[in-house]
């Protein structure tokens, strides 16, 4: 899995990028750009406006989040934005140069730290019940076939132990997130003082499919998993599981929430614009009229709006979100 996403033919190292392929909420810009402006404003405050202020994305695809933000962001602000992307893939010609590119997390981050379907890119381990234990599955990236491997590691076991219970389906397949949660435990740990913010697909540990979600997509369509480079290999994220160990790392509570709830407390609702601006201000209805569909786009529960949003705050006591009202 590792080779086939991020080798030097891995599907997000070569080609396109992930944009050719599925769309995420990093590509419903610029209304996630705005949302992620009135987070990212109050957040600044809270750490009492410093220059730079950081904002860091892992696992950024071509950078178009942070192309919005750098478009986006009123000009106080942007004069004291650091953007930078965090991937493997190389640097897009057409990139702002405003916008860092790198391989790896920079150190001792002051900001937002966002990392919009990362984690269910980070690669796992999947396994199965056998006579004597669990069993990793093995696949042929060739054929997509697969055969039973190796026993777990002492720490998987224990991780699933606690994380993934199998009662009352002892037969079903798992998958062992550690490796997710070591990735955000080390994102966590490269801010010095800020906010990081996981946006992902996932489940809890009441609720763990019984034969996992591992899948391919490659072209806008879902496909198997064979791990030949060709095509997107993503599994869901066991969010609670992650928040724990980024809360381990952090040493203050996380907040946890669905993107319709998230995205709604920061004003992107999904509301049509009134009929009556269509006649005082035809274009303006027009453009308010299509962010209205990419908002309701972003918030709906079957789609998109089902992503979970997790909130880490690292060395200051911060409230993400408005309360409900």
């Amino acid at each position: 899995m590792t080779t086939a996403l991020y080798g030097d033919q891995g599907f997000f190292v070569d080609g396109a990028g992930p944009a050719a392929h599925f769309r995420t909420s990093a590509h419903a810009v610029p209304v996630l750009g705005d949302a992620l402006l009135r987070m990212l404003d109050r957040l600044d405050a809270a750490l009492g406006r410093p220059d730079p202020l950081d904002v860091v994305d892992v696992g950024a695809g071509r950078g178009e989040l942070l192309d919005t933000l750098s478009r986006l962001a009123p000009p106080a602000l942007a004069a004291r934005l650091r953007l930078t992307a965090v991937e493997l893939a190389p640097r897009p010609e057409l990139l702002p140069g405003t916008i860092g590119w790198r391989a790896d997390l920079p150190e001792r981050t002051v900001g937002l730290l966002v990392a919009t379907e990362w984690l269910d890119n980070v690669p796992l381990d999947v396994a199965e019940p056998g006579p004597a234990g669990w069993r990793r599955v093995l696949v042929d990236p060739a054929t997509g076939t697969e055969s039973p491997g190796g026993p777990l590691d002492p720490a998987e076991t224990d991780w699933l132990a606690r994380w993934w219970p199998t009662e009352p389906h002892p037969s079903g397949r798992v998958e062992i997130g550690l490796t997710r949660d070591t990735a955000w435990a080390t994102a966590v740990g490269s801010l010095h003082r800020g906010l990081a913010l996981a946006v992902d697909y996932g489940h809890l540990r009441n609720t763990r499919p019984r034969y996992g979600t591992l899948t391919g997509f490659r072209a806008g369509r879902q496909v198997d998993p064979v791990p030949d480079g060709s095509r997107d290999l993503t599994a869901h994220v066991a969010v609670d599981s992650v928040a724990a160990a980024g809360t381990a790392v952090a040493g203050l509570p996380y907040t946890l929430v669905d993107q319709r709830t998230a995205l709604r407390a920061l004003g992107a609702d999904g509301r049509r614009p009134a009929l009556t601006l269509a006649s005082t201000d035809p274009a303006g209805y027009v453009r308010a009229l299509a962010r209205a569909s990419t908002a309701a786009e972003l918030t709906d529960p079957a789609g998109l709006g089902g992503h979970w949003w997790l909130f880490q705050p690292v060395g200051l006591d911060f409230r993400p979100l408005d309360e409900p009202g």
